[in-house]
């Protein structure tokens, strides 16, 4: 957390090719919230802190879940997993998966990184799809998970305390409640930093049934061997 900083984490836009070594997307999952009044809730709080955040940030509003990685037939990497693994996956998790459930987003809060706006699960339904997506009962992700969205990137290594106060003057509106009907697996470019997400599936938590949008399998062939 910011609060156990001095400073925030400059981000710098351009192609980080020594994470991804040409390989992509990278995808994740995720509750996929880019409904208008979540953009308007996340646009408010990026305007407020816009002179400290990096320029160009489009990334569409969501709570990430769980990190699956790279496409690749076979994974050879840590940070890759098989697409027809992930799909016999979903079809014997889809009995864990929580019913439709609610969530609030709420406060502006910052990591060091990235400041975010908080999200509460008064039904527990992040916590029971974190639980159906785990592996071996542990999830790819390596940092303490916090529930969030991402408001933007921080520009440069601003002093910590600056940028709290920042935070501190921001007038949050009241918690705003949102209907979760579905899991999503998202994909992004990791060439850009900050760019826009894609849908590669849903999962719907009411009709149980998963539809894909995009096939990995064929990402998955054309990946490089490294």
């Amino acid at each position: 957390m910011l609060s156990q900083s001095s400073h925030t984490l400059r981000n710098e836009c351009r192609d980080f090719v020594e994470w991804h070594r040409g390989r992509a997307p990278y995808v994740l999952w995720a509750i996929d919230l880019d409904l208008p009044p979540v953009r308007a809730r996340v646009a408010q709080a990026a305007q407020h802190l816009a002179p400290w955040l990096l320029p160009g940030y489009t990334r569409e509003p969501h709570v990430t879940l769980d990190l699956c990685g790279f496409p690749a037939s076979p994974p050879v990497a840590e940070d890759e997993f098989c697409p027809q693994v992930l799909a016999a996956a979903c079809a014997q998790q889809a009995a864990h998966f929580p019913r439709p459930f609610v969530i609030e987003i709420g406060a502006l809060d910052s990591f060091s990184s990235a400041p975010f706006l908080h999200i509460a699960d008064p039904a527990g339904g992040i916590a029971a799809a974190r639980a159906a997506l785990a592996q071996g009962g542990r999830h790819r992700s390596h940092n303490a998970y916090l529930p969030h969205l991402t408001v933007g990137l921080y520009a440069e290594a601003w002093p910590a305390a600056r940028v709290l106060g920042e935070i501190e003057r921001y007038q949050a509106p009241a918690p705003l409640r949102c209907a979760v009907e579905r899991v999503s697996l998202l994909a992004y470019a990791p060439q850009e930093i900050g760019g826009r997400l894609r849908r590669v599936a849903d999962f719907c938590l009411r009709s149980r049934q998963l539809l894909w949008h995009e096939d990995l399998r064929l990402n998955a062939d054309k990946m490089p061997v490294f």
